[in-house]
């Protein structure tokens, strides 16, 4: 699995904030590989 790190580099600093995080794109372009980083981070 390849490491988004541009993503997850710019999602680190809300991690801990209460905002809803809404990540949206188009079919197919790894929106839940990035949310299974999240978790694992």
């Amino acid at each position: 699995m390849l490491i988004r790190e541009m993503y997850l580099k710019d999602i680190r600093p809300f991690y801990d904030q209460d905002l809803i995080k809404v990540l949206t794109g188009i079919r197919r372009y790894g929106k839940s590989v990035v949310l299974n980083q999240i978790i694992d981070d």
